[in-house]
């Protein structure tokens, strides 16, 4: 099974793509969409939509695991990321991807255990539970991998 995890937001939307073959996960890609910031939100949301389909008809992942917004700390991008998150909700239901949501409440305790983990400790946890070559530096691209981590660990795969 090919899962793609996908970190919601508008200037930046991380993505992993992971295979989970014969109980192990492994590694295929992970990146980044990120938007231009001077450019006005219907474009950078159009961006995101063109970005994303390319990916999937790339990779052709059989499922999506993406982050639920449920609680949000910042004020001031939680529509962005929001509206993000609706293009992103849109353009993998029209190219056929099966959608599951998980809260980060629940990444974290499928991931480490522990629902109060810390970026650092789930990045930790997702480097040992996945085969892969280089671990991404940035946050968003490594949040990506820990969802699609979380599906396999969550669901009956």
């Amino acid at each position: 099974m090919r899962i793609i995890g996908i970190d919601p937001g508008t200037a930046i939307v991380g993505y992993g793509v992971v295979d989970y073959i014969d109980g192990e996960c492994n590694l295929v890609t992970s990146g980044s969409i990120q938007t231009d910031k001077n450019l006005d939100d219907a474009s950078r949301l159009c961006e995101i939509e063109s970005d994303l389909t390319t990916l999937l008809e790339m990779y052709k992942p059989d499922v999506a695991s993406v982050e639920k917004l449920f609680f949000f700390k910042n004020q001031k991008t939680i529509i962005t990321v929001a509206q993000g998150r609706g293009v992103i909700l849109a353009t993998l239901a029209k190219c056929g991807v099966k959608i599951f949501e998980y809260t980060p409440l629940q990444i974290k305790m499928s991931i480490t255990g522990y629902g109060k983990a810390t970026k650092p400790d789930v990045a930790e946890m997702v480097k040992k539970l996945i085969n892969y070559t280089v671990f991404p530096k940035l946050d968003d691209s490594a949040d990506a991998i820990a969802m699609a981590v979380c599906h396999v660990r969550s669901s009956e795969v």
